[in-house]
Parts: C-alpha cells; structure tokens; sequence
C-alpha cells in the first residue's frame, strides 16, 4: 500500500506548529507576496524561515504558495522572493502560472515545484504538458470523479495530490466571478467574498418576490470514505483545506486523518477504522459535507440550496496550556462556555481522547466558580489526568460510551 502524504493548511506559525505536532506530513502556507488567500494571516519571510525549522525537526516539509493568477504589476521582485524562499530551505512552491513555474526552474532554485488546482486540470494530457514545462507534482481540480482518477493515474507518472476535506468551491476551482461583479474581489487573486453562500431573492415577473431565502454554494468535502482507494491508487499527497481554519479544527482533522491513514497501512480492518475517523472528523465540522464529486457528478443532494450551513460548532472549549503534576492541576486558555456538569474530554497528538468531569474550577480571579465563559481567559481545573501544552479540550456533546 503506498506512503501517502497528508498535507495540512496552516494561516499563521501557530497553527503550522499544531499541523505538524499532530501529524501532518508537510504543510501548506502562504507568504505575504504572490499568494491567495488574503485574509490568512499569511508569513512573512522570517516566519516562513521559522515555520521550516520547526517543520524540518519533526521530519515534515513546507509548501508556499504562489499560486495567485498575476496581472502585469505581479512580476516586480519576483525573482528575488523566489530565492529568498530558496534560502530559507522551503520544500516547494505552489504556482498557478507557467511562467511562474518555468521561472523558477530557470533560476535553479532547490524546492519542488507544484501546479496549483487553480488550473483546473482533470486530465492527463494537461499533466504530460506542464510536466515538459518542469512541474514535480500537479494538484488536481476538485471536480473529477473516482473513475477519472483511475484513468489520470494509468496515463501518467507525475507525483498527484488531490484534495481530501474542506470547502469546495461552487464553480470550478476558484475559477468564479461572482465575488468581482458583486464586490470588486477578485477570487484568483485570493479575495474570494463567498458570494455564493449569500443569500438571494428569487423574483417572478408576476408574482414578485418568491423567496428571500436563496443561497448555492456547494457542501464542503469529506472523502475519509475514500481514503483506502486513494492509498490503494497510489495517490502521493491527499489535501485538506483550510489556512483559514482555527488550531482545534487542523488538530482535529488532522489527527482523524492521520490515525486512519497509520491503521490502514497496518491492514487494520477498513470499515472499523473508517467509523472512528468519521465520529472523530464530526467533532470539527460547522457545515454539512459530502464526498465531492468522487462518487459522480453531484447531484442536488451535493449542493445547500437556501442555506448558509451549520450553526458555529461550539464543541472546543479550551486549550491546554500548563499542567502542575505537583497539584494536579491543568491550565487552560478558553473558547467557548463550559461548566461542572459537562462531559469533557482532552485529547493531543499522540494519544487517546480522554473523557472526564471538570472539578475544582478557578477563574483568572482565582475564585472557585461553576462555570467558565469568558473567551482567552487563563483559568486552571484540578485533574487526575496529565495534559501538556497543545492538548485541546471539548465538549461530548453525544455520550455513546
């Protein structure tokens, strides 16, 4: 069974640090030039030189991305960003552009260069030609089938990465224009506004108005059904989306993948370690999902017609911060309300979650209190159990022990 790489996002070093303690195989960052994805905190060169440091130490590689569509006033020091990410050790580089590409094998830069899925390619013809161009690796468009895949991977032997969890966009790839005609945001230069997740009047010549209550945007991606063919396929790189998302939700998603990938690998039984990735990957989810377009075509089921998603998922309450083996006691940085009464469990990188009761609550005033509610409040509980920094705390909001 093929090695595969699982490839996590990461906004900021924070949680490029949470991807990779939790098991990713390399992350995916973007620097503050070239790149998509705007409102992401994004890396300067420093925290991009930092990010690789750490990465490296745990044996897993950094990916930036330049993966922006560049107009005429996007080539300006372009050359000098691409070896300043060559000095600072980075695995390889994420383009949408050929020239983009051709150019950085024209100055013999070290990193990998890979073709982002915003060229929308779903087929082997356009792999054979941007393999003669130099590309080490191509991440494939969302939008082909299980079937297709097969096909792609019989016709070709560059390395291919596919996404596997996350946001799916509604047209193909990034390649929408709702959010420039409706808000001058271009989504190919990472200003994306969501306008399909708006919500829209339908309107009638004669009977006017007919609902207000109309949104498309398509559900988001959960192929943890998948995962045995992709690994079966021979499949290099499987991607989760989501430089946006919180710490809790890369450590959560991650670790699910992670774990599931591990377990398959030892022949464990496929069904068995699929139920515990899907229980595990609910603890993250805010919208309802579906396997994309790996099963077929999406039919009306794929799509959230009138409606924006899930309410916040309010699960994740705290992060471990200290814990005093002396006193028994853990410190936390909360994010959401919890109190005594509460099924909780913590769980890190390299353990089993862990269920318990919180006891002995004291707030940042040092008072015994019954409740917790105050976001980014340091507040410490008494527990049996040892937790170390980066242990994440949630709520059981189903107990089926």
């Amino acid at each position: 069974m093929n090695k595969i790489e699982l490839l996590a996002p990461a906004g900021d070093l924070d949680r490029l640090k949470i991807a990779v303690m939790y098991g990713a195989d390399a992350v995916f960052i973007g620097g503050k030039k070239f790149s998509l994805r705007s409102r992401a905190s994004n890396f300067d060169l420093p925290a991009i030189r930092e990010g690789v440091e750490f990465a490296h130490q745990y044996g897993a590689h950094v990916h930036v991305t330049v993966n922006m569509i560049p107009h005429d006033d996007d080539f300006n020091e372009f050359d000098q960003y691409l070896l300043a990410l060559d000095e600072c050790e980075v695995d390889a580089i994420i383009v949408a552009s050929p020239y983009y590409l051709t150019r950085a094998k024209a100055l013999g830069c070290n990193f990998e260069v890979h073709l982002s899925t915003q060229q929308s390619i779903t087929n082997s013809q356009a792999i054979k030609f941007y393999e003669q161009l130099g590309a080490d690796r191509v991440v494939l468009a969302r939008e082909h089938t299980m079937d297709e895949l097969k096909q792609i991977k019989m016709n070709t032997n560059v390395p291919i990465e596919v996404f596997t969890h996350g946001g799916m966009c509604v047209n193909y790839s990034g390649r929408c224009t709702l959010s420039n005609y409706m808000t001058n945001r271009d989504a190919n230069r990472g200003g994306c506004a969501q306008s399909c997740r708006w919500k829209y009047e339908i309107l009638d010549e004669k009977q006017g108005v007919i609902t207000d209550n109309f949104s498309m945007s398509s559900k988001d991606m959960n192929a943890i059904d998948q995962l045995k063919d992709f690994m079966d396929l021979g499949i290099t790189s499987l991607k989760i989306e989501g430089r946006m998302k919180t710490e809790y939700y890369i450590a959560t998603i991650v670790r699910a993948y992670r774990q599931a990938i591990d377990e398959l690998a030892l022949n464990k039984p496929v069904e068995e370690v699929l139920t515990k990735a899907r229980a595990e990957l609910l603890n993250a989810e805010n919208r309802a999902t579906s396997n994309g377009f790996y099963g077929g075509i999406p039919s009306a089921s794929g799509h959230l017609y009138g409606i924006n998603g899930r309410d916040v998922n309010q699960a994740f309450v705290g992060k471990v911060v200290g814990y005093d083996k002396a006193e028994k006691r853990a410190y936390l940085e909360i994010r959401n309300q919890f109190n005594k009464n509460d099924l909780l469990e913590f769980f890190g990188p390299k353990r089993e979650s862990v269920r318990f009761y919180p006891l002995e609550m004291i707030n940042s005033e040092q008072e015994e209190t019954e409740r917790f509610y105050k976001p980014m409040e340091i507040v410490s509980i008494k527990s049996e159990y040892e937790m170390v920094p980066g242990d994440f705390i949630r709520k059981v909001l189903i107990n089926d022990h």
